[in-house]
């Protein structure tokens, strides 16, 4: 199967959206508003200061999505990029479409000049992911996600 990696564009923005929804009902069960959704996934495509999503295809078909968003880091005196909204349709799974996306934004990532480390956050009981991501070399941090989300209940 021929895998291709490309940036989101703003027309995207709806396949995007839907594989977010997708996301959060099979990883956290939560039901997210899909317009409030689809306008912030509209929101960050028109403004590259918030990130980007990067998309896999194969044919006209995108099958996966991984979106990086950006933290300054004072101690390094360069930037993070952080690894989001990652999604592989389920039938594509076996594809190692994830491990294409990772790898591409990894390499991205170590030929920019200015990005000091990649980061991510994963549900504390989505094994399956937690298991992925240390196959294709990240290693669990010293450190404890903590938040305070104003908007998800």
């Amino acid at each position: 199967m021929n895998i291709i990696i490309r940036p989101a564009s703003v027309s995207d923005a709806v396949i995007i959206a839907e594989f977010n929804a997708f996301m959060a009902k099979e990883t956290e069960n939560l039901e997210l508003d899909r317009e409030l959704l689809r306008r912030g996934t509209e929101a960050l495509l028109a403004d590259s200061s918030k990130g980007i999503y990067y998309l896999a295809e194969t044919g006209d078909k995108v099958i996966g999505q991984l979106m990086v968003t950006y933290e300054w880091s004072d101690w390094r005196n360069a930037t993070f990029w952080w690894i989001q909204s990652v999604y592989v349709l389920p039938e594509y799974r076996k594809n190692e479409v994830c491990n294409k996306l990772y790898y591409y934004v990894e390499s991205l990532a170590r030929t920019h000049g200015n990005v000091c480390g990649l980061r991510l956050y994963v549900d504390t009981s989505n094994k399956h992911a937690q298991q992925t991501y240390e196959a294709i070399g990240l290693k669990r941090s010293h450190y404890q996600m903590m938040d305070m989300d104003f908007n998800l209940k």
